[in-house]
């Protein structure tokens, strides 16, 4: 056994991948951003900001956008797994120091347990629609939980069955959802045109979709929105703009993740998302009023078969995409806290509980808490994770890495005890500004007790984090070199 094999943070999950076992090409990196964006809140992105006021062009201009400028640190978080086989825990060593590095890695998994709750809430409650159609006296269990849950006992029973169906797979490994994404892959596609049709043909032509008008009736109204809106784009993938070396890792080259990311990413979310637009704006047109929630839209249907098979369609596509990109990632970040100790199967354990404890189902109760209280909050935690990462990676290492030394407890990315306060400075000033904001969106603050220019930094929480942790980091590690030498 080496040192590095050794060392209490090594283990074979985190091991760089040696470059024979590096098979992942240009199109294997499109195929998974198209796996990727067909899903639930991918559509739920779209058609919440057709329900906050955007009309069609606006609101596929945003997601365009945003998706446009994820994509730039994306592909250079990805450099570092492409070129040293190593996943985003190991990565954030580098900077946050051996032991620091737990600090980036918690706060990206408990992200990721808040995606994973979400998915599960969306998977159970597909069932629930389905079981509601041939029980209906599911809708009419008595109250088992208090008020404040905001929980309904019907829901809630199909919620934790779909977890424990969650936790099943974990258990039995991630080889058993294979066939699952094959499903997806053909299923969600098919579906999504499929309620496209419905929605051109239910509305007698696109003409009436597309010209349903903007809610904003003068400019700065639509500014005021565009903004945080766009910040909550960005923040929808911020945090797959970290943990991306967890892919990268099994990349071929270098070419290979960025031309399959580049190609694959932004063209995805837009085209998806233009069915959600398009349905999202249909609605307005069939039922007077918008419905921005596929599944309660799927509801809807007077066929029980119809109605049947597309929610447990939706369920299996749910549970594949849970797993692949809500339980891989923050498992190996769960992991980096005790390598010897935590395995795959308990991060995702791990994972799962927590995602129980979030409260999935009151973040996308409603379209302005999905963007503005979920998205836009994480965004604020990952954009000065993903400045600090990039800027070490780049401007401090020169794209140099001493891979053992990742893996050792005395090293070089030991600095004071194994954390370096220049990383943690630089977050806690990324962070910081974003702070009254989020008091005040979510009503711990009085808006009236916060200045304006102030709170209103929150709506580019995840720009603000990533351009100021990313400078005090620059100026920080640039000053600990000149008094070294």
């Amino acid at each position: 056994m080496t040192e590095k094999e050794s060392s209490s943070l090594y283990s074979e999950d985190l091991a760089p991948v040696p470059q024979s076992d590096r098979s992942w090409g240009t199109w294997n990196y499109a195929a998974l951003w198209v796996s990727m964006s067909l899903c639930i809140p991918t559509y739920m992105l779209a058609s919440s900001l057709i329900e906050g006021g955007m009309n069609w062009w606006q609101a596929i201009i945003t997601i365009l956008l945003g998706n446009t400028i994820v994509l730039l640190p994306m592909v250079l978080n990805g450099h570092a797994g492409a070129k040293y086989g190593i996943p985003f825990p190991v990565l954030a060593r580098a900077s946050f120091g051996v032991k620091g590095a737990n600090i980036p890695a918690v706060l990206r998994a408990i992200v990721a347990c808040g995606w994973f709750g979400i998915q599960t809430w969306i998977g159970g409650f597909a069932l629930y629609l389905m079981l509601k159609l041939w029980f209906p006296s599911l809708e009419n269990l008595p109250a088992i939980f208090p008020a404040w849950v905001g929980l309904q006992t019907g829901p809630a029973i199909t919620f934790i069955l779909f977890w424990v169906l969650n936790m099943a797979v974990v258990y039995r490994g991630v080889e058993s959802i294979k066939k699952l994404l094959v499903f997806k892959a053909f299923f969600l596609p098919a579906a999504a045109l499929a309620l496209l049709f419905w929605a051109i043909n239910a509305s007698n032509g696109l003409g009436s979709i597309l010209t349903q008008p903007s809610k904003f009736t003068t400019n700065a109204e639509f500014w005021h929105y565009f903004f945080p809106a766009l910040t909550g784009m960005v923040g929808f993938w911020a945090t797959l703009s970290l943990n991306i070396p967890d892919f990268t890792r099994y990349a071929t080259s270098q070419k290979a993740q960025v031309i399959g990311q580049a190609i694959a990413l932004p063209a995805s979310m837009t085209l998806f998302s233009f069915i959600g637009v398009v349905v999202t704006s249909a609605t307005t047109v069939i039922y007077g009023h918008t419905i921005w929630d596929p599944l309660v839209l799927a509801g809807k249907f007077e066929s029980k078969l119809l109605v049947s098979i597309a929610m447990i369609a939706v369920a299996i596509s749910t549970l594949a995409t849970n797993i692949a990109a809500n339980i891989v990632s923050p498992a190996n970040d769960f992991a980096n806290l005790a390598p010897k100790h935590i395995d795959f199967k308990i991060g995702g354990y791990i994972t799962g509980i927590i995602g129980l404890f979030i409260f999935p189902w009151k973040l996308i109760a409603d379209p302005n808490g999905y963007i503005f209280t979920w998205l836009i909050a994480y965004s604020g935690l990952l954009g000065p994770i993903g400045g600090i990462m990039i800027i070490d990676y780049f401007f401090i290492r020169k794209k140099e890495l001493q891979v053992a030394q990742l893996y050792q407890t005395s090293g070089a990315y030991t600095y004071i005890n194994g954390i370096n306060p220049s990383a943690i400075v630089a977050l806690l000033l990324g962070i910081l500004p974003n702070v009254p904001g989020f008091l005040v969106v979510t009503g711990i603050l009085d808006k009236a007790i916060v200045w304006a220019w102030l709170s209103d930094l929150y709506n580019y929480a995840w720009f603000v984090g990533f351009f100021v942790s990313g400078l005090v980091y620059l100026v920080l590690m640039k000053k600990r070199e000149s008094i070294r030498n």
